[in-house]
């Protein structure tokens, strides 16, 4: 078991800018561990700059995927709940961040997976549930979007061909495939250019979808536009449950250390950069697209916001468009930490140079990555409803690591401010974090999971929505 004290020193200077450009596909070299979180002391060595980090980590948050449900997520719990929910969310999840950025080597070694981390900390105990949590996200995130990516594909299709007879499965299929050749690229470092068209498709698409809310809002009579709670009190409750989900949601972030690990030295300052250069584009896109498509529709907005987009047609289509470059990359970081599970366990951890073994690895990698990516579509296009995947995504799998996690294992990992005054406020402020969220977690749950039984109920498994 490794120390759990704060003052063990770390030295940076051993560390140089060559690339292992293996270890579980994230670009890094460590030991296979099997709970103890002992074997990351490997010598991490990364290359990347901060510049990388705001790639990674926008493509990895801000998903069109993620922010297209915040109007409606506002809309179910009305202004001053929906603003304040919003708002208090993204400075928790951005300081969350960077507690987990500084705890890149807080006890003398650096942890290149969250599970590596968590177990440093907290042991077996820790790296399994971290493990557990980081699937359930990985996985729910992936299926959400990408129904959204084949949601997005149909309407393009469609502006096109009106009549055709193309369904929202073929796209996800289609989507599914694209994605799985992306999925042979070996590592997150191999990922940084696709990621950086992402993250511009992201301000893209937050743009055009902003400026066709804001125009479309202004053709309809404003008189019209309501912004009262629709339905019974429980139905109220449960709708009110299911958008703090969302909002957990699009927060989502399970893969901070896997992109610090690809961070050249000094990875933390660079991590800092990265993370709050990420999070202004954040609350550009974010708080921008929620309160104007809320304004603009009232309670009438959709759960996939461009769907409520009327004219002109032609942004509409360039809206799709941004959305699936973006969610192209996002796909790809998040099934990382499943094909880096079977990767440590599958591939071999020597390096070599004969070809057929690595051969061998590659089709091993092909047949991994066709069976992931085969089980993401078949659920994605079985059970096609968006917005109940993105609720019960965010409140089991994106909560516990974005907002309760890091404030615990920053707390756990001694790290002690020496003003009394500070060091009692830090943690006010940290149990607090952990606490209303955990709140979160369990409430999103519910309303999650009645509105997946309510839409299994009302349609066919492979409905065309």
């Amino acid at each position: 078991m490794v120390s759990h004290h704060s003052d063990v020193a770390v030295d940076n200077s051993s560390f140089c800018d060559e690339d292992k450009e293996r270890g579980g596909g994230l670009g890094v070299e460590y030991a296979v561990d099997d709970g103890g979180g002992d074997s990351s002391g490997s010598e991490v060595q990364g290359r990347g700059t901060w510049k990388h980090a705001t790639f990674h980590v926008a493509t990895t948050i801000a998903t069109p995927a993620a922010y297209a449900p915040l109007p409606f997520a506002v809309a179910s719990l009305g202004w001053p709940l929906g603003v304040a929910s919003l708002v208090g969310a993204t400075f928790a999840t951005w300081y969350s961040s960077l507690l987990i950025a500084s705890l890149w080597g807080w006890n003398g070694k650096k942890h290149t997976t969250y599970r590596d981390l968590a177990g440093s900390i907290y042991g077996s105990g820790g790296y399994w549930s971290i493990a557990f949590f980081q699937q359930v996200a990985s996985l729910g995130n992936n299926i959400a979007i990408q129904i959204a990516a084949g949601t997005s594909l149909k309407a393009v299709y469609k502006y096109y061909h009106s009549d055709g007879n193309l369904t929202l499965q073929h796209f996800i299929i289609l989507f599914g495939i694209f994605e799985l050749f992306l999925s042979q690229l070996p590592n997150i470092h191999s990922l940084r250019w696709v990621n950086a068209l992402c993250t511009l498709s992201t301000i893209g698409f937050a743009g055009t979808v902003i400026g066709v809310t804001i125009y479309d809002g202004k053709k309809i009579d404003r008189e019209s536009v309501s912004y009262s709670l629709q339905g019974s009190s429980s139905l109220k409750m449960f709708t009110a449950f299911n958008a703090l989900g969302v909002i957990a949601f699009s927060f989502g972030d399970a893969m901070l250390p896997e992109i610090q690990s690809t961070m050249r030295e000094p990875a933390k300052k660079n991590m800092y950069k990265g993370v709050t250069t990420a999070y202004g584009i954040i609350v550009m896109t974010y708080w921008q697209l929620a309160f104007c498509g809320y304004w603009a529709f009232g309670n009438a907005v959709q759960p996939y916001i461009v769907a409520s987009l009327t004219t002109p047609k032609w942004t509409t289509v360039m809206a799709n468009l941004f959305a699936v470059i973006q969610i192209s990359g996002c796909f790809q970081i998040y099934c990382r930490p499943t094909y880096a599970y079977f990767e440590e366990r599958m591939l071999s951890n020597k390096t070599t140079s004969t070809s057929g073994l690595l051969l061998g690895n590659h089709l091993i990698r092909l047949l991994f990555t066709s069976i992931y990516m085969a089980l993401i579509t078949l659920i994605a296009a079985a059970m096609p409803f968006f917005g109940d995947f993105v609720a019960i995504c965010g409140a089991i799998g994106f909560t516990p690591l974005d907002f309760v996690f890091p404030v615990l294992a920053y707390m756990k990992a001694g790290k002690i401010l020496r003003s009394p005054t500070n060091r009692y406020l830090l943690m006010f402020l940290n149990l607090a974090i952990a606490s209303w969220f955990s709140v979160v977690a369990v409430l999103g749950c519910i309303g999650a999971v009645k509105f997946i039984i309510d839409d299994v109920n009302t349609y066919k498994f492979f409905h065309d929505m």
